[in-house]
């Protein structure tokens, strides 16, 4: 059993998403050939009307002035590199060749993300009787909370909404499309206090987190 929250972002036709962990260098490249003549240019261009930089047909590689000392483009394969990304580099990125007319050579869309928060994992004994208890775990980060409460016999563990498990550790997942933070917890040792003759391992579920609007698997 999984409790997982999304991160959606739509995906227009033509573009390719690339996530990037703020601060890391972006890398675009160019998957087809780009043949270039005395009247034609290659250009880098962001959000429609910003250019990064341009290749001549000569293959001399300019970078526009705002990106200068931070930005590259390579003669050899067209490729493009900027460094250090922040939030405001997040948008549409776009190789062209233009002459007589524009050409549309690759197309990205470049989503810069943070590093997730710390996976906080609790587990609290609510209730014991003479052949089971119940406990509540609880995965939370700065942004969510998700919790769930178990009820636990001598052979296994249930999930209050009947779902079965099979495992004996807790494991609180926090994730987005750059980084990843985990916590996990052992929790046989709890029944085993509580059931001294159970020999088979108790199941516990991986509590996930990702970015988004909450839903449950």
């Amino acid at each position: 059993m999984i409790l997982t929250t999304h991160f959606c972002l739509s995906v227009l036709l033509g573009l390719r998403n690339v996530f990037l962990l703020h601060g890391s260098d972006l890398h675009l490249d160019v998957k087809k050939s780009v043949v270039l003549d005395k009247k034609t240019d290659f250009f880098w261009k962001y959000n429609i009307t910003n250019y990064v930089g341009k290749i001549s047909y000569y293959k001399e590689a300019i970078l526009f002035d705002s990106y200068e000392g931070r930005a590259e483009v390579f003669g050899q394969n067209f490729s493009l590199v900027l460094k250090n990304v922040k939030h405001s580099d997040c948008g549409d990125y776009a190789a062209v060749v233009v002459g007589g007319q524009e050409q549309s050579i690759a197309e990205y869309k470049v989503i810069v993300q943070d590093p997730v928060s710390r996976a906080e994992l609790t587990v609290d004994h609510l209730s014991s009787s003479s052949d089971s208890c119940n406990l509540t775990v609880t995965c939370s980060t700065l942004e969510f909370n998700i919790s769930s409460i178990f009820r636990c016999d001598a052979q296994n563990c249930l999930q209050v909404e009947e779902k079965s498990l099979n495992q004996d550790t807790i494991f609180c997942n926090h994730s987005n499309k750059v980084s990843w933070k985990a916590n996990k917890k052992v929790i046989k040792p709890c029944l085993d206090m509580l059931f001294s003759f159970c020999e088979k391992s108790v199941c516990f579920p991986v509590l996930q987190v990702q970015m988004g609007s909450l839903s449950v698997w």
